[in-house]
């Protein structure tokens, strides 16, 4: 049975090392792409899919970030202040889990973007989560048509949607697009402090819990200055 998260989290406390020099001043998530910035095209895709609540966590300038979406309604956005401490991708959301409830919630990075297809794909991912199979199901772009991105892949997928992780070596026609469904429960016994998000994508996997859905779309991988202008230049296409 599908459940519709109301709930996300947004990654959004990272140093943008790879983005410099346009985050020396300016946090990552705020780096405009097509008029906007990366956070509200994130923010603008969960509202659409029924997101009521939206915890964002901070630390590499957070007050700019706090600012921009103090006035932010739709979702209505709770910061999750991370400024004493780097926590990395999977304790910011043990440290969030108290904001985030006991229900599935949407995970979201906050330089992901893509352009939904016929459905949107926030939508598709709630209508395709079974919390008695998964723990995690995570948007899997096809590495043939994403711009922006040349590496060898995250993720084989089972005809059920089952995800495989991809072998030192090997080369895997999926790579994880930064949008998720989670279970609260998987992060039971997690590590404190600071800790990637991987982790737990290899917990689930060796519990056979973790499954991916193929994005409908053009997913971008935003990480450096010029896969700026690349993703620009899709997504004003793509509205023209």
């Amino acid at each position: 049975m599908s459940v519709k998260p109301t709930k996300a989290m947004v990654l959004a406390a990272g140093f943008g090392l790879r983005m410099r020099p346009l985050t020396d001043k300016l946090p990552k998530p705020l780096v405009p792409v097509a008029g906007r910035p990366l956070l509200d095209h994130v923010l603008d895709k969960l509202a659409d899919a029924g997101a009521i609540e939206a915890v964002v966590n901070v630390h590499y300038l957070a007050d700019q970030i706090i600012e921009h979406v103090a006035g932010r309604t739709r979702p209505r956005v709770i910061i999750s202040d991370e400024r004493d401490q780097v926590l990395g991708t999977g304790g910011g959301v043990v440290r969030a889990l108290p904001l985030l409830g006991e229900a599935p919630f949407f995970h979201v990075n906050s330089d992901t973007m893509w352009i939904d297809g016929v459905r949107r794909n926030l939508e598709r991912l709630a209508e395709s989560f079974d919390p008695a199979r998964m723990d995690i199901l995570l948007l899997m772009a096809p590495t043939t048509n994403s711009i922006g991105y040349s590496g060898r892949g995250d993720y084989a997928m089972l005809a059920d949607g089952a995800l495989r992780k991809r072998r030192e070596n090997q080369v895997v026609p999926f790579v994880y697009a930064g949008a998720a469904i989670m279970s609260p429960g998987l992060f039971a016994g997690a590590p404190e402090g600071e800790f990637s998000l991987t982790k737990m994508f290899d917990r689930a996997n060796e519990q056979e819990r973790l499954f991916g859905l193929r994005l409908d779309g053009v997913w971008m991988h935003v990480g450096t200055p010029d896969a700026v202008h690349a993703a620009e230049e899709a997504f004003l296409e793509s509205v023209a």
